[in-house]
């Protein structure tokens, strides 16, 4: 028997700012483009081995800019607390309240940030505001089929591997994509929660 789907109201997914303890999500705006730029322009080959842009850097920050719309697409920029230094982007989208459903997505970060507490504390904030803020069920993350780091970090994260689909998109690069899903829903939520918790105590 399918479980029933909750009643209780929705709060609207706003682009608001996120603190945490070691990183701050900030909506995207205008004046994030020059350090947002410089990241690409130090490390761009290796932020963009597994999730190529599509046209331009400059493109892809119009893009997101453009694409900013509240309780439907809203990129962050990513920035470390107490410098304010700029680590990358991260995004919620294709948000369906309808459904209660949201993904996690676009995100990268500049490679001096990788394996430490930024990505688990990105999660930590965005799924804290998606299910405890807004009142959300289901939150999906995908992510390349060759990009098994980032299937190893969903999988450490405590997400479900739901399956594959094969030939999913075309990467700008010309490439098919099969895209690896993975879910959290509201009720893995607090031993998820507490998973990303310990990581970033300890």
């Amino acid at each position: 028997m399918n479980d029933v789907a909750p009643k209780t109201p929705l709060r609207p997914v706003l682009p608001i700012t996120l603190e945490g303890r070691f990183v701050r999500l900030e909506p995207i705006a205008g004046h994030h483009r020059a350090g947002l730029a410089a990241l690409y322009a130090d490390a761009g080959a290796k932020i963009l081995r597994n999730s190529p842009f599509p046209g331009s850097f400059d493109d892809y920050i119009d893009a997101a800019l453009a694409a900013l719309t509240p309780d439907r697409h809203l990129p962050f920029v990513v920035r470390e607390q107490g410098t304010d230094a700029f680590i990358g982007m991260t995004r919620l989208f294709d948000i369906l309240p309808c459904d209660r459903g949201l993904e996690i997505g676009y995100t990268w970060y500049h490679p001096t940030f990788w394996g430490g507490p930024t990505n688990p504390e990105c999660k930590l904030l965005l799924m804290t505001h998606a299910f405890e803020g807004c009142g959300y069920e289901r939150v999906q993350l995908k992510t390349d089929a060759r990009n098994l780091h980032s299937q190893a970090a969903m999988t450490k994260m405590g997400a479900t591997c739901e399956g594959t689909l094969r030939h999913h998109k075309v990467r700008p690069d010309g490439l098919w994509r099969d895209s690896v899903f993975f879910s959290v829903l509201a009720q893995e939520w607090p031993a998820v929660k507490a998973g990303l918790q310990a990581r970033l105590a300890g």
